[in-house]
């Protein structure tokens, strides 16, 4: 008689929870023209229907950011491209660029920011100037995202306050009701939970309900996320990064955004009326990266279109 071959059991890892699935479905990405020239498909890569968003970097001709638009449309996104007000000359240069991406790319949606500039190339300072033109409304834009901080702005607030940003932010509340687009938050990123759930619960005990799209920094070198964090001025959840840089054995292994969104995700679950409405990646260690990573994490919902 044979003996029995008993073998070892294999352990498989677990998947993804319910509750980062259901956090990850319908998220968003931000890529540049220079790093979408680098993409050879992105239905490899992104689940149908994402919304993308095409970073506008002061230098880069709006020809680029056109074409960009035009070829993701084409594969089947939404497009938003950014609208940065301080490297926008005047309102005709604004109702040129509109024209432009509604005519070459059918954009109907964008994200309005002051921008990264110090010192504005003409007549505006603020997305709320660009709002105030009444040219996304005349154009038909279906959607208008707007900036959001959860850790502050010291370009806004140099005291380190919230005063300025939160002062705009109601703005941009009372303007939400008087438009015809539908509006939302799409924020710096940060590392950190808790701060993020204060600040989301904050706004919405003030009376500020818009929509937050979080921002969040995708799979990159712990180094790369550091000098990126300090560059964009984040703030006390840096100190997430600092902390796991001082341990050696989590020095050279790449920092994954696992931690913070499965707590975000379990407190949405827990708290379905949380305003936190949608996650917006920042791939900052490279596109295929972050989108293999929400394809891993995210179940059904974030396959690519072509899998």
């Amino acid at each position: 008689m044979a003996l029995l071959n008993f073998r070892k059991k294999v352990e498989t890892a677990p998947g993804p929870s319910p509750e980062m699935q259901a956090f990850l479905k319908g998220y968003s990405i931000e890529v540049m023209p220079r790093t979408a020239e680098k993409v050879e498909n992105f239905r490899d890569l992104l689940p149908e229907g994402t919304r993308v968003y095409i970073a506008h970097i002061d230098g880069t001709e709006i020809t680029d950011m056109v074409a960009t638009a035009a070829r993701l449309a084409r594969d089947g996104y939404a497009v938003m491209p950014h609208f940065p007000a301080r490297i926008i000359k005047d309102k005709a240069t604004l109702a040129d660029w509109i024209a432009r991406y509604q005519g070459e790319a059918g954009v109907t949606q964008g994200l309005l920011l002051a921008g990264g500039v110090s010192q504005p190339v003409g007549a505006f300072d603020s997305s709320m100037q660009l709002l105030e033109t009444g040219l996304f409304d005349k154009a038909g834009f279906t959607r208008l995202h707007v900036a959001g901080h959860p850790e502050g702005n010291r370009d806004i607030d140099p005291d380190g306050s919230m005063k300025n940003v939160d002062d705009a932010l109601r703005w941009k509340q009372k303007f939400s009701e008087r438009t015809d687009a539908k509006m939302a938050l799409a924020t710096q990123f940060a590392f950190d939970a808790d701060p993020i759930i204060a600040w989301a619960d904050g706004l919405k005990a003030a009376g500020i309900d818009l929509p937050i799209h979080i921002g969040i920094a995708g799979p990159a070198k712990l180094q790369t996320l550091i000098k990126f964090a300090i560059a964009c001025g984040v703030g006390p959840s840096l100190k997430v990064l600092q902390k796991r840089a001082m341990d050696v054995t989590k020095l050279l292994l790449p920092y994954e955004p696992t931690d913070v969104l499965a707590k975000l995700a379990a407190h949405k679950a827990a708290n379905p009326d949380f305003n936190i409405e949608q996650v917006h990646f920042f791939p900052l260690g490279g596109i295929r990266t972050n989108a293999a990573w929400a394809t891993q994490n995210g179940g059904d919902a974030t396959k690519p279109a072509n899998s």
